[in-house]
């Protein structure tokens, strides 16, 4: 296992600087996660990081080693794409063991780590067959036993998982993560996909124009967003606006157009004062609805309308002259009439102030 460090990188395709002086240190044997819109600089790491394109500025560490400007194939990383580039020609085996054969290893031990490389990804017994023979799942399990046979240093996978259907791609999470874990592999992972990231990183970095937003655990990222661009990115959430009435630490009051709200800071960084403009962030899944008010954290409204999914519902709340998202577990507000009050109740430790 290695760390991979890298400090002060910058990346510019002519005008454009799609990394900006980032930092970041993933640790030995961690799944670490890259999210982010388009554009946004994910995928430009992962080729640094690889040795495709060489930064302008900043540097590149696996272990005690400067990579910076080592050419990739020196650099033994495991790389996983969204098309799986399985040759056509070849079998599963003969995929497999392309790597091993471009390094020279004997007959043997090729045969032997690709065996073993097949049976990682419980692929064992399709080695004889041609790609087009296998399902999409299949085929990317095949393009990670290739990934894994060369022994990497760390593994580079940019959105492995984008083919599949919804219901294979939940099939695979788990097992991307159990790979990784068996093998011990420091892995960088780009992804679009919130609920990949929620699921089985174990830290992840949320990135905007190149520049690197937050990093945490996932459910640190989720409940504690930063910023109003983190909080909108991972999940859905209810952004509110309002004033700083007083203050305690990393604990405040805030007035809104509807309603008080006690709260906590989600930058330990920010340090705003008394009459500063703040934006509450408040998760939909956070809201409880009763049929009795309080004087903080609770806003009167209605139901304007409702998604019913089952186990949840999707409410439009409405509270004055905002809508706010509420889900409610096992719901029993389903039918209430647009007339009918009712007050949407949320926990401080819920209520995530931003700086405005």
């Amino acid at each position: 296992m290695i760390s991979i460090q890298v400090d002060q990188l910058t990346k510019r395709f002519g005008a454009t600087v799609a990394l900006h002086q980032q930092n970041l240190r993933i640790e030995p044997g961690e799944l670490f996660f890259r999210l982010g819109p388009s554009g946004c600089g994910k995928t430009t790491l992962r080729r640094s990081l690889a040795g495709f394109y060489i930064p302008e500025e900043g540097s590149i560490r696996f272990g005690d080693e400067d990579v910076t400007r080592l050419e990739p194939h020196r650099r033994n990383t495991g790389m996983m794409f969204q098309s799986y580039a399985l040759w056509p020609h070849m079998t599963v085996a003969q995929n497999v063991a392309f790597g091993l054969k471009e390094r020279k290893v004997s007959k043997s031990e090729i045969k032997r780590r690709v065996g073993e490389a097949l049976e990682s990804v419980r692929m064992g017994s399709y080695a004889e067959r041609s790609p087009n023979q296998l399902s999409g799942e299949q085929q990317q399990r095949v393009a990670l036993a290739r990934a894994l046979v060369i022994r990497p240093r760390c593994l580079l996978l940019d959105e492995p998982l984008s083919n599949l259907d919804a219901n294979l791609r939940l099939e695979m999470r788990p097992e991307i993560r159990r790979v990784c874990k068996e093998f011990k592999l420091t892995t960088v992972y780009v992804t679009h996909d919130q609920k990949e990231v929620l699921s089985i990183s174990d830290r992840m970095a949320i990135l905007e124009d190149g520049h690197i937003l937050q990093v945490g655990a996932p459910q640190a990222v989720y409940r504690r967003p930063r910023r109003k661009t983190v909080a909108h990115f991972i999940g859905e959430t209810d952004l509110i606006e309002g004033v700083i009435t007083s203050i305690d630490g990393e604990n405040a009051q805030v007035d809104t157009a509807i309603g008080k709200f006690h709260g906590v800071l989600g930058d330990p960084q920010y340090r705003p004062i008394v009459g500063a403009a703040v934006t509450l962030s408040i998760r939909p899944e956070c809201w409880a609805l009763r049929e009795t008010g309080a004087d903080t954290n609770s806003v009167a409204g209605r139901i304007g309308g409702s998604v019913y999914l089952g186990e949840v519902a999707q409410y439009d709340f409405i509270a004055g002259g905002q809508t706010l998202k509420v889900y409610e577990l096992n719901p029993r507000h389903v039918a209430e009439s647009d007339s009918g009050a009712l007050f949407a109740h949320v926990e401080p430790r819920d209520v995530v102030i931003l700086n405005a």
